[in-house]
């Protein structure tokens, strides 16, 4: 058992050959299964509740910076399905073959690792680009998610602009200046490439911002409010009501006893 609450900054792919338990990834409880894939983003708060007796796992752990070096598209992890994914669980099942094979690139990434030759840095580099864009591939056929690039890069700037923003600006109006388009390009991208309008994406953002909150920190309603930028704390209750069907109360009372999925 692993139950205090804990955050890195660094992305974690985590591949259980075994597993039995459970994490909770901000607020959302991800079931830990044989031949389970977990995507953490940075940042992101956990709690373990496993049975540490029974894993068998890999884990790959990176910094954006390291990606940022290998890759000239800096907004290539925005772009990964299972990075920043909002709506969705951040966990993947695949097939023992599937997982084996994962599980045998990053024993070659370990290797390069371990005892580097002067070609180490392009083989580790195509090595990581086959595996993060074969898991996209994997994530988005299991979730039915669309799998076309969004060529403009506004959803994937978008996306990015709200993990640097959320507590301070929560209009639309707010992303399309900062990204110098209207609002009616924006919200095509976004549907575009989500399937869903950046009012949605942006509110489901702001609800895990408060969830953790809520969850995860010592603020009052009231000081929660201010510090999103709501005038009174009722509008931010009226709010939260709407999005999830829950109160604060009756929220944190379902995460105390396990109730939430």
């Amino acid at each position: 058992m692993l139950p205090e609450t804990h955050n890195a900054d660094y992305f974690e792919i985590i591949v259980f050959k075994k597993g039995n338990g459970h994490v909770f990834v901000d607020n959302r409880k991800l079931l830990i299964r044989d031949n389970t894939i977990l995507f953490i983003s940075p940042f992101q708060l956990k709690k373990w509740e496993v049975d540490l007796t029974s894993l068998d796992f890999t884990i790959l752990i990176f910094k954006e910076e390291f990606l940022n070096d290998f890759f000239a598209d800096k907004l290539f992890t925005y772009k990964l399905l299972y990075f920043y994914q909002y709506d969705h669980p951040t966990s993947l099942a695949l097939t023992t073959d599937k997982i084996q094979g994962l599980c045998n690139i990053l024993r070659e990434i370990k290797t390069e690792l371990v005892s580097p030759n002067l070609d180490s840095a392009h083989i580790i580099r195509s090595l990581i680009y086959y595996l993060l864009q074969r898991l996209n591939r994997d994530y988005a056929l299991f979730n039915h998610l669309p799998f076309q690039m969004d060529n403009s890069n506004y959803a994937y700037s978008f996306k990015k602009l709200l993990e640097q923003h959320i507590r301070d600006k929560q209009r639309i109006e707010d992303y399309s200046d900062l990204l110098g388009i209207s609002r009616i390009t924006l919200n095509k991208a976004v549907k575009q490439q989500f399937n869903q309008t950046a009012s949605q994406l942006l509110k489901n953002r702001l609800i895990t911002e408060i969830k953790n909150d809520l969850l995860y920190s010592q603020k009052s309603i009231s000081e929660i409010a201010f510090s999103l930028g709501y005038s009174e704390p009722n509008h931010l209750m009226r709010f939260f009501k709407k999005q999830t069907g829950f109160t604060a109360s009756g929220f944190q009372a379902a995460y105390q006893n396990g109730s939430l999925s």
